[in-house]
């Protein structure tokens, strides 16, 4: 989630991946994938920066947990049980 301001100073937090667009009017108006409008304080980079930086925190968290237990996570994430590589070395030809 990502912490947005409206323009009477209301904080409130939405899921970045429901933005559909935003727009600058000149005021900020972000439109959610359902049509939902809402007027913000933050302008289009800075909600930009927001949503990266909230990205940035989900894959490194994924990252993080997929270290700390790799075959559990990896088997629950991608619904595959996890197979450990299996790597040989081709004899030399002469």
């Amino acid at each position: 989630m990502i912490i947005l301001t409206r323009l009477n100073g209301q904080r409130f937090a939405v899921n970045p991946d429901l933005i559909e667009r935003v727009e600058s009017t000149p005021d900020t108006i972000v439109t959610l994938v359902d049509g939902t409008k809402y007027l913000v304080t933050q302008s289009i980079e800075a909600i930009a920066d927001l949503v990266i930086e909230h990205r940035a925190a989900v894959v490194a968290r994924a990252i993080d947990v997929a270290h700390a237990d790799e075959d559990t996570v990896l088997a629950s994430v991608t619904g595959l049980p996890h197979v450990a590589p299996h790597l040989t070395v081709a004899p030399e030809v002469d």
